[in-house]
């Protein structure tokens, strides 16, 4: 059954007997159908499964580690890592997802293999034989039609396990071979490559369901059958040679960026934030909380969009996170006041946001360093805003929530201190976390020059002594149990309590954050080492509590810390399984995309659709980002959105003035592709969130959608207001944007539920709206009162360089050829560099033209200068310039929206009901 028909069927049938959820262990099976693999054998072959991945986690952090440079002994290159990262991800696919699903999917398990191996017969040239290619295929579809069991892994799936590994490992043990005949496959490349991409679908359609599975092979139809696509969209075609070897037998396709991302850096991070669950962290982020918010109207709902913030940090899977925290948070919503669809829609908007929230970003973030080019803190720097306020305005929309009911908070554990004694609670401790940053920055910033080589080993004593003080502080408190979310609740836990218990789970954090922000490591380094201070966690926390405590016995606690720690390592393996089939397959659509050229040919149906219009080219690309997300998990998601429509924008805005950073549309077609999460007919959160909640899918996607409504507003806003982005902007001026973004989110929500003070007239309605896209955007209005650039004759584009300010840039109108010889005309920013006169200021910028009459044509840019970076090229003529014009400040456009503002506030003043105090 797929996951989005089991997750119906178990809210249904739950619905039905009056339940409120399921079962912790019918939960525990929805997330292993989705994440983990739903066949979990026991006996020998059950140990042997856990030894495989094990193994896999091990030989990861081996890779990951500066070991292997020091000993001299298992280095790997990238392909050689990737080769054996993507067989162990096979074999494991093979063993823990049985091939037994709806009869819609084993139809197309058939039809999939037979509609390939037709278009590999298709595609073989003269000199290589045809009849070995229905085998493979033959082969695949009787194992499938036999069945496959739960509870054992027949024969004929070990022999797939097996030759899907070896396929796999055909790179890396044939690497010295292939890499003398690149280009030029022989007959065993054929049969590798054509049984590895058979096989890689089937695995791709266990682990992940239909739709990546269909996808991939679309566009391998595609490839082949080129010549006979719509002319839009045609191309040459591709032969079976070329698609063996760019597909399988290079880095181009399978084996390539996506998979490496997966193999360098995604499995660290997945197998840290295994680790970190595993010791507790997971049930402590939802205490935490709970205890500081559950008092609060609607606060069960609100812990649980902190909580899921908090675990989206260390997870990535939207299905997992729903899980996870709605467990607990979605049945004392209910309790509250929410109904089954608003609590599972609550929880579902938090957890699927918490793709968005660095440093992780569902993987995504690594992936993006690769795809954009920038550093890694560049990445988390620019997703950082609008990942905060996206999550502030859920807490928000739930507050709202909470006001139409008229709904209480759950009992306080402890009375209120009076607000002077709170405000100097909290300056005292804002104070400590002051000095202690100061303390630990300059500190280890002194570390490292004074101790050399040696200061890796002093971060670590210290690190140490203060874990050790973080354990004696926690063993003084009653340890955390995650209590029944179902039985009636007294009061909450105490927050000094609750948070002094778990401190100690903060320092790996720390050191991933430190190793990444700070001292710029590498991700797959910085997550190696965040990792290993966790394994020395895992180890050593049972047995120092018990000897703080005084309790307990000491052996028996080591024996559960390293329990724990393999718990832990097999987990993150086997939380690994569907991402790394994930990218694997996405490799083949990036491959189709670099093969065939379909995302020139895809720019160009979105413009005809289009017409050209900017908003209806983001509308566009936003509805096919949701398309093509839809029941993907967030790593591939992001891949195949990334490849396809993130180039339509960029093509497509600078033909029609806009031009945009790259980090900004790789984030658009990013949110967009994650809310496939969210949006009904898939929406697999939504299922898993309904399934706890006894309440109906599709109702609580809908309702999840409004709710989300905020975080598909953002993408639109920081494309056209990039400071959202924080890009180019101070630490003063990024406050600034910060605080006035906040404020219109919270506008726009208040706009979009229908209740600010009280509940929305339409008018009141439309002009909140209106308020928050002025406090976003307030240039909008400012360029149609006063222009900001004024355009200047082509022949006038020297004396346009002189008296522009160094480093400013010339917006130049250009015409020409594009890459396959069609005439365009696109926007271009030429940067200005340092000159005596204007023509020294373009040649510094790699730019040289020459000027006939009225027309004025590029005549040479310089290789790597910023001028080439910015897309001109020899001959082509320049349409128009123009400069920057004398503007009043933007933000003027903000006391008309305050004043509107202040006349909303007045309306609604008067109709405000009084709400009952919390608890």
């Amino acid at each position: 059954m797929s996951d989005d028909k089991q997750f119906e069927a178990a809210a249904v049938e739950n619905e039905a007997a009056g339940k409120g959820g399921l079962s912790q262990e019918e939960l525990d099976e929805l997330v292993a159908a989705s994440d983990t693999g739903g066949r979990s054998p026991s006996g020998t072959i059950g140990s042997f499964l856990v030894a495989v991945a094990l193994a896999w986690s091990l030989f990861q952090l081996w890779i990951a580690s500066p070991i292997p440079f020091i000993v001299g002994w298992g280095v790997f290159n990238d392909t050689e890592a990737r080769s054996i990262h993507l067989a162990f991800a096979l074999f494991l696919a093979f063993a823990a997802y049985p091939a037994a699903r709806t009869s819609a999917q084993l139809a197309l398990a058939v039809i999939v293999p037979a509609v390939l191996t037709t278009l590999f017969m298709y595609g073989a040239k003269e000199g290589v034989p045809v009849w070995w290619v229905p085998i493979p295929a033959l082969v695949l579809i009787g194992a499938i039609i036999l069945g496959s069991p739960k509870d054992r892994i027949p024969g004929w799936e070990w022999l797939l396990a097996i030759v899907g590994a070896i396929a796999a490992l055909y790179l890396y043990i044939f690497y010295d071979g292939i890499a003398q005949r690149v280009g030029a496959p022989i007959l065993q490349d054929y049969v590798i490559a054509v049984i590895g991409i058979l096989l890689l679908l089937e695995a791709t359609r266990r682990a992940l369901g239909p739709a990546l599975m269909i996808v991939a092979t679309v566009f391998l139809v595609y490839t082949f059958l080129g010549p006979y696509m719509p002319s839009i969209i045609a191309h040459k075609g591709n032969n079976l040679s070329e698609v063996v070897n760019h597909h399988w037998i290079t880095t181009e396709g399978v084996f390539g960026i996506a998979l490496g991302v997966s193999t360098s850096f995604v499995f660290l991070f997945v197998l840290f934030g295994s680790l970190l669950d595993k010791a507790g962290a997971g049930n402590y982020f939802i205490q935490v909380a709970f205890s500081l918010m559950g008092h609060m109207r609607g606060g069960p709902a609100k812990a649980a969009v902190v909580s899921s913030a908090m675990t989206g940090l260390i997870s990535g899977s939207s299905i997992a996170n729903v899980v996870t925290t709605g467990t607990f948070t979605i049945p004392l919503m209910k309790r509250v006041g929410f109904n089954s669809e608003k609590a599972g829609a609550v929880e579902v908007a938090s957890s699927v946001n918490g793709q968005i929230m660095p440093p992780v970003m569902g993987a995504a973030a690594f992936l993006m360093v690769e795809y954009v080019g920038i550093p890694y803190f560049d990445v988390v720097k620019h997703a950082f805003l609008p990942a905060v306020i996206s999550y502030i305005a859920l807490v928000y929309i739930v507050h709202l929530e909470a006001m139409k009911a008229g709904m209480e908070g759950l009992p306080r554990a402890v009375e209120p201190k009076p607000l002077v004694a709170w405000l100097m609670s909290l300056a005292f401790t804002i104070a400590v976390i002051c000095g202690l940053s100061f303390a630990v920055y300059y500190g280890m910033g002194w570390i490292r020059p004074a101790f050399g080589a040696s200061a890796g080993y002093v971060v670590f004593g210290f690190l140490v002594v203060v874990y050790i003080g973080l354990l004696s502080i926690a063993a003084k408190e009653k340890p955390l149990e995650m209590e029944d979310p179902n039985a009636p609740v007294t009061q909450l836990p105490l927050p000094g309590p609750t948070i002094r218990s778990g401190l100690h789970f903060l320092l790996p954090v720390v050191v991933l954050v430190w190793a990444l922000m700070i001292d710029r490591l590498s991700p797959g380094l910085s997550a190696f080492w965040a990792a290993s201070f966790m394994v020395f966690i895992l180890v050593t926390q049972r047995p120092l509590l018990a000897m703080l405590r005084g309790v307990g016995d000491l052996g028996g606690a080591i024996r559960d810390g390293f329990a724990d720690l393999i718990d832990g390592l097999v987990a993150g393996a086997r939380n690994m399984i569907g991402i790394g089939i994930a990218t694997a397959t996405a490799g083949v659509i990036v491959g189709a995309v670099s093969q065939t050229g379909v995302g020139s040919a895809l720019a160009d149906v979105v413009e005809v659709l289009s017409g050209g219009r900017i908003m209806a080219i983001l509308a566009l690309t936003a509805v096919l980002s949701l398309i093509l997300g839809m029941g993907l998990p967030t790593t591939a998601n992001y891949i195949v959105v990334s490849a396809l429509l993130a180039p339509v924008i960029v093509t497509l805005g600078q033909q029609n003035g806009l031009i945009v950073p790259l980090i900004a549309v790789h984030l658009f077609v990013f949110y967009f592709g994650i809310m496939a999460d969210v949006t009904p007919p898939v929406g697999l959160a939504s299922f898993a969130a309904a399934a706890v909640s006894g309440g109906d899918p599709i109702r609580t996607g809908l309702v999840a959608f409004f709710y989300s409504l905020r975080t598909a507003a953002l993408p639109f806003l920081f494309i056209f207001n990039t400071d959202l982005l924080l890009i180019d902007v101070t630490w003063a001026q990024g406050i600034f944007v910060f605080i006035v973004a906040t404020i219109a989110m919270l506008l726009f929500a208040a706009a979009t539920q229908g209740w600010f003070l009280a509940r929305n007239r339409f008018y009141e309605t439309l002009a909140l709206l209106l308020i928050a896209f002025t406090l976003f955007r307030p240039g909008f209005w400012m360029d149609m009162v006063s222009p900001p650039f004024q355009n200047v004759p082509p022949a006038d584009l020297a004396t346009a360089a002189l008296n522009a300010e160094i480093g400013d840039s010339l917006r130049l109108q250009v015409s020409g050829l594009n890459a396959v010889g069609d005439a365009v005309t696109f926007t271009a920013l030429l940067p200005v560099g340092e000159g005596e006169t204007g023509e020294d200021r373009l040649f510094a910028s790699g730019f040289e033209y020459i000027a006939n009459g009225e027309d004025v044509i590029v005549d040479n840019v310089a290789f790597g200068s910023v001028a080439a970076e910015a897309g001109f090229d020899w001959d082509q003529k320049i349409e128009q310039v123009e400069v920057p014009a004398d503007q009043p400040s933007k933000y003027l456009m903000f006391i008309p929206a305050l004043i509107l503002l202040g006349l909303v506030v007045m309306l609604q003043r008067g109709r405000a009901r009084p709400q009952p105090a919390t608890a």
